[in-house]
């Protein structure tokens, strides 16, 4: 007979955002409520646990195998993953493959769901491009800006851009593709429209890593990486204010926005309104390579 699948919570009262008060019980609630809209999200793509056992302000710590008290109805798969400082090891990633399975993630202190861009059945073919957008301290306001520069870029190139903010200091872009194209041709988009766009709009966008060095909104192309995890839409991120990373309509996205304003509480309510504005992603993919083509028209025009 199949395991129950049952979380229990403990600790319910512990307060992960001490400048809100908002508790690990809080935290569940929102997961539980919103579980269904984003475990479609999550489903098949390797999970790495980010844990908060005390809280933002206390430690954090990465885990990408799974734990031994893992129940046995979240399933499992075994990839080869490679340390930055040389070597490899096998790990068991989770997949968080349920409502359930999400609510185990929270009850083990995990705040953000962070997952692979690919599915197991794929893995080396990633589900999307993604531009992630990093704004200079208070360039918020910039980085709406370079969001809508990237949307009309790839308008250009025929591929459809969906947006969401990051829910920490950010925007990602997301535009959804047919499973064929690798990460290394994921990688070759993103920097390439990156960098056109660095020179249409020098001052704005930067593809300079260096902080320092920067003048603009750094957008980020060496996010699309095998193995690369971003904050799933809908993810509580461990800001002040537990904001939400949360998708917008094109036109909402305006100057006045700021990723506080989407608590849990805002987040559930579009829900509501809205439906899953993120569903295209999974529903409505389209060619790399044809977009790939086309971008490289227009670098050749500059």
């Amino acid at each position: 007979m199949a395991e129950t699948k049952t979380v229990k919570l403990s600790s319910p009262d512990r307060v992960l955002f001490p400048d809100d008060g908002i508790t690990k019980g809080d935290v569940f609630a929102y997961y539980e409520q919103v579980a269904n809209t984003l475990v479609p999200h999550l489903r098949d793509r390797p999970f790495t646990m980010k844990r908060y056992p005390h809280g933002i302000t206390g430690e954090v710590f990465f885990q990408k195998q799974a734990p031994k008290h893992l129940p046995d109805w979240i399933p499992t798969r075994q990839f080869r993953t490679w340390r930055r400082e040389g070597g490899s090891r096998l790990v068991d990633f989770a997949l968080v493959n349920s409502p359930e399975a999400v609510l185990f993630m929270v009850q083990n202190n995990c705040i953000d769901m962070n997952a692979w861009y690919s599915r197991v059945d794929k893995p080396h073919r990633p589900d999307f491009v993604l531009f992630d957008l990093d704004p200079p301290d208070g360039g918020f306001e910039l980085a709406i800006e370079v969001a809508q520069l990237i949307r009309e870029l790839l308008d250009d190139v025929g591929l459809p851009g969906y947006v969401k903010t990051s829910g920490a200091d950010g925007i990602h872009v997301v535009a959804p593709i047919a499973r064929r194209a690798t990460f290394e041709q994921t990688y070759a988009f993103a920097e390439q429209a990156s960098r056109l766009l660095e020179q249409r709009h020098p001052g704005k966008v930067t593809t300079e890593w260096l902080k320092k060095k920067r003048e603009g909104v750094l957008v980020d192309h060496r996010q699309n990486g095998w193995g690369k995890t971003i904050a799933s839409v809908y993810s509580v991120r461990p800001k002040p204010g537990a904001p939400v990373s949360t998708p917008l309509h094109w036109d909402e996205l305006t100057p006045g926005v700021r990723p506080r304003d989407f608590s849990m509480e805002v987040a559930l309510g579009r829900i509501e309104r809205h439906g899953d504005l993120f569903a295209p992603i999974l529903e409505d993919p389209r060619p790399l390579g044809s977009a790939a083509a086309k971008l490289e028209r227009l670098v050749s025009k500059v």
